[in-house]
């Protein structure tokens, strides 16, 4: 049995957190400090010297012996510089430790090789990361030893944004000086602050690090390029919530250990629905923190992964046929006094607030629906995205039967005077006790769906940093709290005011509403009458960045301006090129040095087997010729299907960078890929399993 820790006091024993900060530091650089933190009033440089040597102190007692600005470039990972904590050697020889307030609040690492879109010459190689106050700084314990990490933003030399931590921080700003606008009007007086709350359920697969290795499209791009279905996938539905293998077990109490050191609040574990595929839920927290903290979360499974002989996938779809991965970003919007807006408490029809603030969210997501699914493009979720196991590539909002019956009333009426309620549920089974059912069912086909007091957008790739579909969700929310705000604060009689917006949102904006089956083919077409933007791809969805509409959205809240957002684009198409070219000549690779040449083998072998039995006599050898002539005609697709890819990755720099390149990637190597697949994959299910070169599909996810 393993050595169990005591959760309550371990957790957030390697966070410089506020207990930390208020046992250490002086009584008036504490409140200083949490001026800054909750206010974002401006740090001295006296109070940031304080601050960072007690910082310098904790980290070296936790066995911490560099520092580093940890901060979210736009590669889609982190990125880190380590600087140990030693001056200059003394005349005595010997070193001080030393780290100050100018070190804690800026670094100065190298920008020109981080993806910038033409925001900056390859040349100017300036960039600077800054602390992010509102989010701890931590020691991490690795083979490197003790690091230091003080989340920054990281920006140019002329100020722009390079990083997924900026923007985020900018929306939340713009939401809460709406939000608080909007509380005001019915009369709170005593909330100070609107922050952004989100929880990201993470999906993840395991598979063996030994059968990992012997997959080339694995461990170059993360997920199976080719491969057959095994007899059995997830049709059962046994894995889902099924019992916990001890190989697992044993790897997720090793995760939930390491991430409530770093006081990530890990709380939900569970199979999910594929073979090999699990799920960890944390606990809601500000969205720049929760951002950071699935950072770090995605780290830590990768790292103990390894540990225990396997490998984490997070890639969102690496095995045809079965589920891939997501992460639901639970997104609510709560005062520093615990108030939460989305709350619709017992009798939604009557909570007048929470109505404004719910008619606006659907204002918000019908008018920026693209920029939404936007929000969520990714390589990978162009896999995942509408294959009847993930929501579809349409953005719709799911209220549920309570909130739907209210809209109608109020679309109807202009007036709400009743809420469904829920009713007792009876199991028919006396010895189990009978309790209130929700009023309503939830819809786990919607992109974007109500759940009791938060909105659950359940697009996100499992990869992708939650920081972008924030930003998107913040700055749409603070826009229509903002003209909302402004009609209702020049009304004459408020009452009527609210009452009659509410019921102009609602019936202006229901079609974004939509509580059906979102796989079902039919939805599509409905979608279409509706008007609502059918976005397939990432390179269908990039445009929705550099709209004019979205120009003026971010550049009216400061969150980005129009070079911000054109660079961003230009990254979104350069990722998508690059990660499909890899792909394909990663399958050239495969299918040069592997496939084929096994299928040759197996062919010679097979006839070779052909010419001895006929030499014993008169003994029927179809079903060998038979096998013989389909391998031979499906290896002659494969080399045709090959060459054809070839040719096209030999074609892919003569496209110019950005939109062009992307375009020819997704109408034409794609294609060209699938059409290699299909007969390795059939290839698959006729050679010896011996001679085939690779790991199985079965191989990979049911022997865990």
């Amino acid at each position: 049995m393993g050595e169990y820790i005591n959760v309550a006091e371990t957790f957030g024993c390697d966070v410089f957190n506020d207990s930390v900060m208020q046992e250490r530091l002086p009584k008036k650089v504490y409140k200083e400090l949490k001026k800054t933190i909750q206010e974002g009033k401006e740090l001295s440089m006296e109070i940031a010297d304080v601050v960072a040597h007690e910082m310098k102190e904790w980290a070296i007692e936790k066995g911490a012996t560099h520092y580093s600005h940890w901060f979210q470039p736009l590669t889609g990972v982190t990125a880190e510089k380590h600087d140990a904590f030693i001056t200059a050697p003394m005349e005595n020889g010997k070193v001080l430790m030393s780290f100050s307030g100018k070190e804690l609040i800026k670094g100065e690492p190298d920008a020109s090789s981080f993806p910038s879109g033409g925001l900056r010459a390859t040349f100017e190689a300036r960039g600077y990361t800054a602390w992010d106050c509102t989010s701890p700084a931590f020691v991490r314990h690795d083979a490197a030893g003790g690091i230091l990490c003080i989340p920054t933003a990281f920006c140019s030399y002329t100020g722009e944004a390079l990083d997924q931590k900026t923007p985020l921080l900018r929306s939340m700003e713009a939401v809460n000086t709406q939000a608080l606008r909007l509380i005001r009007l019915f009369g709170n007086t005593t909330s100070k602050k609107v922050t952004p709350s989100v929880g990201a359920e993470q999906e993840y697969f395991l598979i063996d690090k030994d059968k990992w290795l012997q997959r080339k499209d694995l461990t170059y791009t993360g997920r199976t390029l080719f491969g057959a279905m095994p007899p059995k996938g997830q049709e059962m539905d046994d894995h889902y919530l099924g019992t916990i293998r001890q190989r697992i077990s044993a790897y997720m109490k090793e995760v939930n250990e390491e991430c409530w050191k770093l006081g990530i609040s890990a709380k939900t574990q569970h199979n999910e629905v594929a073979p090999a595929q699990h799920e960890l839920a944390p606990i809601y927290e500000a969205a720049n923190v929760a951002a950071d903290h699935n950072q770090m979360m995605m780290r830590i499974l990768k790292k103990v992964a390894s540990r225990h002989g396997m490998r984490c996938l997070l890639h969102e779809k690496p095995f045809a046929g079965v589920n891939g991965s997501g992460k639901h970003n639970n997104w609510s919007l709560t005062t520093d006094d615990g108030i939460n807006l989305l709350e619709p408490g017992k009798t939604p029809h009557e909570n007048i607030q929470f109505l404004l603030v719910l008619t606006c969210i659907l204002k918000a997501v019908d008018e920026h629906a693209d920029l939404l699914r936007e929000s969520a493009a990714d390589v990978g979720n162009d896999h995942r995205l509408g294959g009847n196991e993930a929501p579809p590539a349409v953005i719709s909002v799911f209220l549920g039967e309570q909130l739907e019956d209210v809209l109608e009333q109020l679309i109807s009426t202009g007036m709400a005077t009743h809420s469904k309620k829920g009713s007792k549920l009876e199991t028919g089974v006396k010895t189990l006790p009978d309790f209130m059912k929700d009023a309503t069912d939830r819809n786990r086909t919607s992109p974007f769906a109500f759940t009791g007091n938060k909105f659950e957008f359940r697009m996100v790739g499992s990869r992708d940093s939650i920081s972008s579909c924030n930003v998107v969700l913040n700055t749409i929310a603070a826009e229509v709290f903002k003209e909302a705000c402004d009609r209702l604060e020049a009304a004459p009689d408020f009452e009527l005011a609210v009452h009659d917006l509410i019921k102009e949102y609602a019936t202006d904006h229901q079609r974004i509403v939509f509580n059906g089956n979102g796989y079902a083919p039919e939805w599509e077409e409905e979608a279409k009458r509706r008007g609502l933007p059918i976005l397939r791809s990432m390179v269908d969805a990039i445009p929705a960045l550099t709209t004019e509409k979205s120009v003026k959205l971010f550049e009216s809240f400061g969150v980005f301006t129009r070079a911000e957002l054109e660079s961003r684009a230009e990254i979104q198409y350069e990722i998508y090129a690059k990660a499909i070219n890899i792909e394909a000549k990663t399958m050239i690779d495969i299918a040069t040095k592997q496939i084929i040449p096994a299928v040759i083998k197996y062919t010679t072998v097979l006839a070779q087997s052909i010419n001895e039995v006929k030499a014993v006599g008169e003994i029927d050898t179809s079903v060998q010729l038979g096998l013989l002539k389909e391998a031979s005609k499906l290896l002659k697709e494969t080399n045709i299907a090959m060459k054809a890819l070839g040719d096209l990755v030999a074609e892919f720099p003569s496209y110019p960078e950005g939109e062009d390149r992307a375009k020819f990637c997704r109408n034409q190597i794609v294609p060209a890929m699938e059409a290699l697949r299909a007969p390795v994959d059939a290839l698959e299910m006729i050679v010896d399993k011996e001679m085939w070169p690779m790991p199985s599909y079965g191989d990979l996810i049911f022997e865990v």
